[in-house]
């Protein structure tokens, strides 16, 4: 028998982990994308996506027996506040999601800094000035984008991303897909969101994985490149999808669920 806090504190590992994994894979991809020419992504964009995608359901498979595989502080918000997740839970959560975004993007950067070199050597380019880092680890504002509307995409793209997990995963949804492929469905939902919007501003949809390898980045070197970033950017991709993920579980708590036919049955 497991004590409850034993339970908790492999909870936490696998929170860190899953966030691990996601960056480990979208990070390496990303690396794939911006730091080779030619690229093997740069006219297969739907390859990243789903790069992306399938980290997050491995990281599924690999930790949600263990603790749901929240991955996100924005959907650990969510479920606090609609799906009676615990309150004492949350900030411990979100810690250990950052921390597998901050060590994943160290092993992403133990991988490629040969490359990342390289390519800063060939573009004439110095670690505190260059590009790299935003191209690889965390987020920025697309051409023609200010900070603010990025903001508001944020907002947006969770939204869709919450509400989604919240169909996939609600108790009353028949159409919801069963327990063995819901993982599936959701790495799917990351991709398709990225395929569509994406280049607006890389589509971070997660707190933890923007600013767990931002953090990385200050310290590794690239300072105020990463913190506060150019046009003092680091907040948005934590601000926008905790109030996306909030408005999209809310949409789906308040105008879908109620009416599940199972779930007035049950009322």
């Amino acid at each position: 028998m497991i004590s409850k806090r034993k339970a908790f504190l492999g909870e936490l590992i696998a929170e860190c982990i899953a966030v691990f994994i996601i960056i480990i894979f979208g990070d390496s991809v990303a690396a794939m994308y911006t730091l080779y020419d030619p690229s093997p992504y740069r006219q297969a964009y739907w390859g990243v996506c789903i790069v992306w995608g399938l980290g997050v359901t491995i990281a599924i498979y690999v930790t949600g027996a263990v603790s749901g595989t929240h991955a996100n502080p924005a959907v650990t918000l969510a479920l606090a506040i609609f799906r009676n997740f615990s309150w004492k839970k949350v900030l411990p959560y979100w810690l250990a999601q950052v921390a597998g975004g901050f060590l994943g993007a160290a092993v992403v950067y133990t991988l490629f800094s040969p490359v990342i070199d390289h390519y800063a050597v060939a573009h004439s380019l110095d670690r505190l000035h260059d590009g790299v880092a935003s191209g690889v680890f965390f987020t920025h504002p697309g051409d023609f984008v200010s900070p603010l509307h990025a903001f508001a995409d944020e907002i947006i793209l969770t939204a869709m991303l919450v509400m989604g997990i919240f169909a996939i995963t609600c108790e009353y949804n028949t159409q919801a897909p069963q327990a063995n492929s819901s993982a599936l469905i959701v790495g799917l939902l990351v991709a398709a969101i990225g395929a569509c919007a994406g280049y607006l501003e890389a589509w971070a949809i997660n707190p933890a994985r923007d600013f767990g390898p931002r953090l990385f980045c200050f310290l590794a070197g690239w300072g105020n490149t990463a913190i506060p970033g150019p046009l003092n950017y680091w907040w948005v991709p934590i601000a926008g999808p905790m109030a996306g993920g909030v408005l999209g579980a809310g949409f789906y708590q308040f105008l879908i669920r109620p009416f599940m036919p199972s779930a007035k049955r049950s009322a």
